[in-house]
């Protein structure tokens, strides 16, 4: 059987509430009392159940993030961040993967609804505002990077609307007017609203784009792909792309150099994130930015005083962003 703090508390000869206090590093304890218990707890090799400890004072020191897949460089940056400033309160993060899927982002979640956590932050939820508002009623949790629409919740991202607008007006800069668009299916608010902020810009510029111009899938490469097939078939192709996802930006200029394309010369190409591909891409990606350590600090700090205060912060946080010119764009 394993030993227990009564084991020590006998072995040592002083109550279980001093091999407490010494636990604790209380210094209400007299060095002959702490240096008996010290050397008690080496000589039956005692291992303190600092989690149990924790869960009855409803503390545990530890934030669940969990990400929806591993497939974006932008996420690791982002629980970098937490991290950072998690520390400094003496917190430690938990990392998990939903891989998009309901059921393990609630099976995940298990942690804190038992109290394994103090807070869970998701970058990027399959729950509805409703599931999102519930959860917030009872448990400490935020949104980072990936909003949801009508959630009444602690939430910090980039102004994806402006994001959109300023990857379009940074290709009618370029002297572009046949502008295509590659975006999402699926009504997620990050990809709406950077849509919103594409078309916003066309049209504050006169601009006019065919039904054809825009093809609608999925953050699947294969769907780049698919759309510069689709663009590249038009008797009058577009000569600059916007791709909601570096991820499509870097298929859609795969797939057009494949076609014999010359891309930032014939064909412009601008994605959403900057993640580590597109430094490292052939041409190098020209993207939108997202301060992602800066979005994880930010959204440890939100939490970490919503878990220790008496009010809660349901703020929506909008950090700034960047347009990032590059090859693929002829910088």
């Amino acid at each position: 059987m394993s030993v227990t703090i009564k084991d020590v508390a006998k072995a040592a000869g002083v109550s279980v509430a001093t091999v407490s206090r010494v636990l604790n590093g209380s210094a209400n304890v007299s060095d002959a009392a702490t240096k008996a218990v010290n050397e008690t707890i080496k000589e039956l090799h005692y291992s303190p159940n600092f989690l149990g400890r924790n869960l009855r004072k409803c503390v545990t020191n530890s934030i669940l993030v969990i990400q929806p897949s591993s497939e974006h460089s932008l996420y690791p940056k982002i629980i970098a961040g937490m991290q950072e400033e998690a520390a400094l309160e003496g917190y430690d993060i938990i990392s998990s993967i939903s891989n998009e899927t309901r059921e393990i982002e609630n099976r995940q979640l298990n942690m804190l609804y038992n109290r394994t956590v103090d807070g869970a932050v998701l970058l990027g939820t399959m729950f509805d505002a409703e599931t999102v508002n519930a959860l917030a009623e009872n448990y400490h949790i935020a949104l980072c990077c990936e909003g949801v629409e009508g959630a009444d919740v602690l939430t910090v991202a980039v102004d994806d609307e402006l994001g959109g607008y300023d990857a379009a007006k940074a290709l009618i800069g370029l002297g572009h007017e046949k502008i295509a668009i590659i975006s999402l299916k699926d009504n997620i608010v990050s990809s709406s609203r950077r849509e919103k902020g594409f078309f916003k810009a066309l049209k504050e510029c006169g601009i006019d784009i065919p039904e054809n111009y825009v093809y609608r899938g999925t953050y699947e490469y294969q769907n780049g792909c698919d759309a510069v097939k689709q663009f590249l078939s038009l008797k009058d192709k577009p000569t600059a792309i916007f791709a909601i996802s570096d991820i499509l930006a870097a298929a859609a200029i795969k797939q057009a150099s494949e076609m014999g394309v010359e891309i930032g010369k014939e064909l412009a190409v601008i994605g959403f994130d900057d993640i580590t591909w597109c430094e490292k891409f052939i041409p190098t990606i020209s993207s939108i930015s997202q301060p992602c350590y800066e979005m994880g600090r930010l959204v440890a700090r939100k939490l970490l005083s919503n878990i220790k205060g008496e009010t809660k912060d349901k703020g929506y946080y909008k950090m700034a962003h960047k347009v990032m010119l590059r090859e693929s764009t002829g910088k």
